[in-house]
């Protein structure tokens, strides 16, 4: 299994990070793709991948809710900056989020579409953040639309119609926690989507799934997200497993 998507550096993880790691690693599974935030988490999140080369692989992107009007331009130029020294697996997260503020909509908008243009330049994938958003987001994507625009609607919360239209733009769904969730009413239509198109993630540690829900998450849940899996589409675990690594491995150019 993969988690394409979780916060290891978190503060969270802080007194028992190795032993968290063990658990998902002793749980199956094989990597962790961790998501930049901002420059205050950068250098944590680069000392823990080089403590696990082989198992954890960094994004590199600045977070629609840390776009504020004082920090935004100095930030991304921070992010263009370490985009030019090294690889990353990706460009994330990056998004929109009306959820916490919608007073910043026009720069969470110019951030958006600035590491948009990053990533087709240098023909990366982007990783999605995307909260009370979709219109925004598709917005922006439609203007952006190219051959080379690709990758990951992070903790996808949307409808089948919202689902079917990020796919048709060349992404993939990011499923999590949310389809364990009696609300989460993703699970309700989800076998709609053909399996080649979703990859596993936890977003730890947010978003755990049933029966952890409300409490800290973390990667050795993932496969209580595949479990969830099983039952919607009616296969077997290692065959979601197989299809679902392999969507990640092409999605990440590994």
């Amino acid at each position: 299994m993969i988690d394409t998507h979780t916060h290891l550096y978190s503060e969270e993880f802080d007194e028992d990070r190795r032993e968290m790691i063990e658990r998902a690693l002793n749980k199956g599974v094989t990597k962790f793709y961790l998501p930049a935030i901002n420059s205050e988490t950068h250098e944590k999140m680069l000392t823990l991948e080089s403590e696990y080369p082989d198992q954890i692989i960094s994004m590199m992107g600045l977070h629609p809710c840390y776009v504020k009007p004082e920090s935004w331009e100095q930030e991304l130029k921070m992010v263009e900056e370490y985009l030019n020294q090294r690889p990353f697996a990706a460009i994330g997260e990056i998004g929109i989020d009306l959820y916490w503020d919608k007073t910043t909509l026009d720069i969470q908008v110019k951030a958006f579409e600035q590491q948009i243009d990053w990533a087709i330049e240098r023909d990366m994938p982007i990783v999605i953040h995307t909260r009370e958003s979709f219109d925004e987001t598709f917005e922006v994507l439609d203007r952006k639309k190219h051959p080379k625009l690709r990758g990951i609607f992070h903790c996808f919360s949307g409808n089948l119609e919202q689902a079917k239209r990020a796919i048709d733009l060349q992404f993939i769904l990011g499923i999590g926690g949310v389809v364990t969730f009696k609300n989460g009413k993703i699970d309700q239509f989800l076998k709609e989507i053909p399996l080649d198109k979703i990859v596993l993630e936890t977003d730890s540690p947010y978003l755990a799934p049933v029966p952890h829900r409300g409490k800290r998450n973390e990667s050795s849940y993932l496969d209580l997200i595949v479990g969830k899996l099983v039952n919607i589409y009616g296969k077997d675990f290692s065959e979601i497993d197989t299809i679902t690594t392999d969507n990640a491995d092409r999605i990440f150019n590994r």
